[in-house]
């Protein structure tokens, strides 16, 4: 027949009847006479018998197909010549008018002695098929052939037990060739593995029944396993099933369609895995458990055992030195054989692992099993270590794109055990600077009994930037601060020194606390300018907090003000756990709010407890529930001694991983007794100058120090006659015997006095000089009332 374009008839059902269409049969006498017509005829053509017996077949010919019989002028009627078989397509009419197109065969007939009622005798069967039915059929026909001979994919039936019933020529290819050896077996016997991924009943024979059961079809299950073709080999089938029916409607068995995706799976597989070591591998910072990670990750999925080994110095945070001189440590064993983590690992010259580090790149041992796959960790092209990898003999080798994954695997933990390096560097440099900024012990001092603790971070941020410090002031005060820097690493630990230093330089100034952390507000502002400026990235103070006090143990009272820091808490002897109230002001360097300060009166024997938000927060809880943690313990801790205090506060507040870092500042206050302080209360009249140099000089013989009594006197009188001459109004002094004699002179005026070298001629404005020369510190601080100029000495040595 010839080459038609070809459609599925319409209605054709796809899944329907696969046997050949009904076919028409018409028989023919020699002169092309119609003299038998079937009702299969009639049923394709509407024609009776009556209607078309005794006439000519080329009568019900429609316009005839073009074919090669018109070029050769042909009547179409002539390709259907007699006396051998021909097929041909033809048009024919229908009796309602349409044509219909067939495909016909004639066959030629032995001659018989009678014919019909004319005497003509049938010559010849012509045998007619509507042609797109006959094309289906065919098609399907040729469908059927190719999926038992050609297909590459596996057609298995499986019988009531999941045995073996047929299989096609692919199927029996990975049965061994032989399917009447595995006729009746079952699917466990044949293809023994695992269901990979499956919601249905595991067990194989369960499976084919339930289907056999229900008549449900199951799509893409996932097998491994090895075909009896291949037993070495491991592959991956997805599989679908069909229950199959007979005639009369009952289950047959189960048709088992399969495709192998080995290759596609093991690909997907290393995928996942690369995902996965992306989001695992290297979230600790911590070289040894950067490549224990990397060890669990492969294992099982990848390897069967996997070991690492890196240079001693990169665990030190160090360059690794050259190949040659290389000191391995063993920071990974998944197999747990003799070779146990810690241990120092030397690879003889030649060997595959010596060649793997020193080439750069990937080599196995695949001579005997296991398979070994050494594959070097490198970053800008320096060795930092070896992982090896190895299969069981039940493993495959690894192959090229097995060898693509491991160096993927091992690129990337190299990157993170040199990121782990780099910030164990880094971190143990800001530690350092850090620690040298800060306090390494608190000054004896007769105002406060202090005690601290700093606690790093432990996160992959590094060090940060809180600092405390504990500053010696004038008559016998103390500055109390507490401040944290936003950021971490050696640019916040930096910027931690800038500012610690800035505030005492300013406390030194005797300076209140709202106006210290004014100054220290505008000094920031500028540095952060300077950074802009310049376009330099380092940490500026920028959001820096801090809170600042001073403590006057002569008065027992105390003024606070703080820059973005939360409050102290204070215990009053016999008293509730509170914290200040302090004005908000803005952190340092965000703003030019003004900042206002506090005054609070602290009884002797007060707890006084600064601290930064890394002591308080925790992951999980508002910052409440830790201020409620830290009042619990104050106030059952209250008689402790500060040092001690400080360590209860550290075990119940901070446990386990530190997320930010933690400072504690804890001071009980003191108070000076009555017999300390000796004050008087001056006029302006330059007449009492020598009242008040007697007075001194009598206070001094009381307290045992007539060896200071000259100097004292002397110093009295200078700065009770600068008083009386450049201020007016009250004067007050006032002698303090601390761990130095204080002498201060207060008077109403805010105007500085300033030491300066006189001239020979000048008869005046040598008193501050001789004043600076007599006594071991001097200075001047401003309260809102005035100034006070105070001077210290040493006491005499016992």
């Amino acid at each position: 027949m010839e080459g038609l374009p070809f459609t599925p008839p319409a209605g054709t059902d796809e899944g329907g009847h696969l046997g050949p269409p009904p076919a028409a049969f018409a028989l023919l006498a020699a002169d092309g006479v119609l003299v038998g017509w079937s009702r299969e005829a009639e049923a394709l053509l509407g024609y009776t018998a009556s209607q078309v017996l005794g006439r000519r077949a080329a009568d019900l010919l429609a316009t005839p197909h073009a074919d090669r019989g018109r070029s050769e002028g042909r009547r179409p009627d002539q390709r259907l010549r007699l006396g051998r078989t021909r097929g041909a397509v033809v048009d024919v009419r229908h009796r309602s008018g349409h044509t219909v197109r067939v495909a016909v065969t004639l066959r030629p007939l032995t001659p018989a002695s009678d014919g019909d009622s004319t005497g003509r005798v049938p010559s010849a069967v012509l045998m007619a098929a509507e042609l797109d039915e006959l094309r289906w059929w065919e098609t399907r026909q040729a469908m059927l052939q190719g999926l038992v001979t050609q297909s590459p994919v596996t057609l298995t039936i499986y019988g009531p037990g999941a045995r073996l019933l047929w299989a096609n020529a692919a199927s029996v290819r990975e049965l061994g060739g032989d399917l009447t050896a595995s006729l009746g077996r079952s699917m466990t016997e044949l293809f023994p593995g695992d269901v990979l991924s499956t919601q249905h009943l595991v067990s194989p024979e369960d499976f084919v029944q339930q289907i056999l059961d229900t008549g449900e079809p199951v799509i893409d299950v996932h097998f491994r396993g090895r075909a009896p073709a291949d037993p070495r080999r491991e592959r991956v089938w997805s599989s679908s099933y069909f229950r199959l029916l007979d005639g009369r409607g009952e289950p047959v068995g189960v048709c088992e369609q399969s495709i192998d995706v080995t290759d596609h799976y093991r690909a997907q597989q290393r995928l996942a895995l690369l995902a996965e070591a992306g989001a695992r591998i290297g979230a600790t910072l911590d070289p040894s458990r950067t490549a224990a990670e990397l060890a669990r990750i492969a294992v099982s999925r990848y390897a069967d055992a996997v070991l690492v080994d890196v240079a001693a110095e990169v665990l030190e945070g160090e360059e690794p030195k050259p190949v040659t001189a290389w000191d391995l440590v063993r920071v990974a064993d998944s197999d747990g054989g003799p070779s146990r983590v810690g241990e120092r690992v030397a690879y003889a010259a030649g060997s595959s692992q010596a060649e793997s580090l020193a080439g750069g790149r990937a080599t196995a041992d695949a001579v005997v099993a296991p398979t070994r796959l050494y594959v070097p960790l490198i970053v800008r092209g320096t060795p930092l270590g070896l992982v090896t990898f190895v299969r069981g003999e039940d493993s495959e080798p690894f192959d090229d794109g097995d060898r693509a994954v491991a160096e993927e695997l091992a690129s990337r933990t190299a990157v993170c055990i040199d990121n782990a390096r780099r910030y164990r560097r880094e971190r143990t440099a800001a530690l350092m600077l850090q620690r040298s900024l800060l306090p390494r012990s608190l000054p004896e001092l007769s105002a406060v009994e202090a005690a601290s603790r700093y606690l790093p971070a432990d996160s992959h941020l590094g060090a940060g930037g809180d600092w405390f410090d504990v500053i010696p002031l004038s008559g016998a005060r103390v500055g109390l601060v507490v401040g944290d820097v936003v950021g971490h690493g050696l640019g916040a630990a930096a910027t931690m020194g800038r500012l610690r230093a800035m505030v005492r330089t300013l406390a030194e100034l005797d300076l209140a606390p709202d106006e210290l952390l004014a100054r220290l507000n505008d000094q920031v502002g500028k540095d952060a300018s300077d950074q802009n400026v310049e376009g330099s990235e380092g940490s500026g103070a920028v959001g820096a907090t801090c809170v600042y006090g001073i403590y006057d143990p002569a008065s027992r009272t105390s003024t606070w003000a703080a820059a973005g820091h939360m409050p102290p808490a204070v215990v009053q002897p016999h008293g509730p756990v509170s914290f200040l109230r302090l004005p908000p002001g803005p952190p340092l360097g965000v703003g030019r709010l003004p900042y206002e300060g506090a005054e609070v009166a602290l009884a002797e024997g007060s707890l006084v407890v600064l601290f930064t938000d890394g002591l308080v927060e925790a992951r999980g809880q508002g910052i409440d529930v830790g201020l409620g943690r830290l009042a619990a313990v104050l106030g059952e801790q209250r008689g402790s001694s500060s040092d001690l205090l400080c360590a209860r506060i550290v075990a119940d507040l901070v446990s386990g991983h530190v997320r930010d870092d933690a400072t504690l500042l804890v001071v009980r206050t003191r108070a000076l007794d009555v017999r300390q302080v000796a004050s008087w209360e001056l006029p302006s009249d330059p007449a009492l100058v020598a009242r008040a140099r007697s007075m001194a000089a009598e206070q001094l013989g009381r307290w045992g120090l007539d060896e200071l009594a000259f100097t004292t006197e002397l110093v009295v009188s200078e700065l009770v006659t600068n008083a009386i001459r450049h201020a007016s109004g009250p004067i007050v002094l006032r002698l303090i015997r601390d761990r130095s004699l204080i002498c201060e002179v207060s008077d109403s005026q805010h105007t500085s006095p300033h030491a300066r070298y006189a001239g020979n001629d000048e008869e005046g404005g040598r008193g501050l000089f001789m004043v600076a020369q007599l006594t071991e510190h001097w200075g001047t601080r401003y309260m809102s009332t005035g100034k006070t100029i105070w001077a210290e000495q040493a006491l005499p040595v016992p």
